[in-house]
């Protein structure tokens, strides 16, 4: 699907599979649930990121990029699609990791050492600094190398943590229209669309093609898994200003418009809830189908709390999106979370 002339190279599998979860409705007493499975994206164990990574990409390959830096946490799903899609294309990654470097190599970071990463710089050492600094040590590190890699006559190419907005914002509008598409040839329309919202670039391109492909009548739905409801509206509605005015679509989507609940963050980005766990092992037992725990965990713990508390009717369908995500339980980090199934 493209957007106007916005430049996109091909990495993913497309469309991913919309499958309806029968059991899980019948479970909650709910409306017809159907999770659209980007989760098998294709490269590198599949996930969102992908969608975000064929715009981003291209956009380094126009600038004859030599060399991918990109930043994020030390189980990010984002560095190890981005190190995967890299492969495809023979261009070389260098990532840079928020936290300290683990004794034990374990989930996504194994995928990115198996993927052949050569170059990774761990920030933040002892003591976690805050997000706001970290980041800021992060994007220095990154700059840092940036101006080496230029000095050895290398073209450096920087994506930020889970892509740009504008990426992101294409991407996922591009899912909305696969969804629409999927539905109308089962004779359905969607009412509503549930994400989990991080970065929040994924909700932005979902609410970004309702808009575009369903006349603004579907419901964008993001439950947060790390920032408070005020600050990551005011996020959403800045990215879809900003993409609509860079696309030149000639609309205008209100901030009343951008849905956030912000119940199931927990302890923090990344730190287990009893919801979480929950959700996690009932999609897993009613469908055969698992769910990560730093991001689909938590969003589905947000819809199955919309669907308790009779946000929707039994007649209307709902689409959960898998975002990808499950290298991260077998991280060390979450070793505890279901030591009791």
């Amino acid at each position: 699907m493209q957007i106007g002339n916005v430049e996109r190279v091909s990495l993913g599998i497309f469309p991913t599979p919309l499958v309806e979860l029968r059991n899980l409705s019948e479970r909650l007493g709910g409306p017809r649930i159907f999770m659209k499975r980007d989760d098998m994206t294709g490269l590198g164990l599949g996930g969102n990121k992908l969608r975000k990574l064929e715009y981003a990409l291209a956009e380094a390959r126009k600038s004859s990029a030599t060399t991918v830096i990109t930043v994020g946490g030390v189980q990010s799903n984002h560095v190890r699609l981005t190190a995967a899609a890299c492969n495809r294309l023979g261009l070389e990654t260098i990532l840079v990791l928020r936290g300290e470097e683990p004794e034990t190599v374990t989930g996504n970071l194994l995928i990115d050492r198996i993927l052949g990463v050569k170059e990774i710089h761990f920030v933040g050492g002892d003591g976690y600094p805050p997000k706001g600094e970290i980041d800021r040590l992060a994007d220095e590190k990154a700059s840092q190398i940036a101006d080496r890699l230029r000095k050895e006559g290398k073209v450096p190419y920087f994506i930020p943590n889970g892509c740009r907005a504008i990426h992101g914002a294409l991407g996922y509008a591009g899912c909305v229209l696969e969804i629409v598409s999927q539905l109308r040839d089962r004779g359905l329309a969607p009412d509503a669309i549930v994400t989990a919202s991080g970065t929040s670039s994924t909700q932005t391109g979902l609410l970004l093609g309702s808009y575009l492909y369903g006349g603004g009548e579907i419901d964008v739905i993001g439950i947060s898994v790390a920032t408070d409801r005020e600050t990551l509206t005011e996020r959403i509605s800045r990215q879809l200003d900003g993409a609509c005015a860079n696309l030149d679509i000639g609309i205008t989507i209100p901030k009343d418009a951008v849905r956030v609940l912000d119940d199931h963050i927990g302890a923090g980005y990344g730190l287990p809830t009893e919801g979480m766990r929950e959700a996690l092992l009932l999609v897993a037992r009613t469908e055969g189908i698992v769910l990560d725990p730093v991001y689909t965990g938590k969003g589905m713990a947000g819809l199955i709390d919309l669907i308790r508390n009779g946000r929707f009717h039994r007649e209307d369908t709902v689409v959960f999106v898998h975002t990808g995500g499950t290298p991260g339980l077998f991280a060390d980090s979450q070793a505890g979370t279901f030591a009791r199934i």
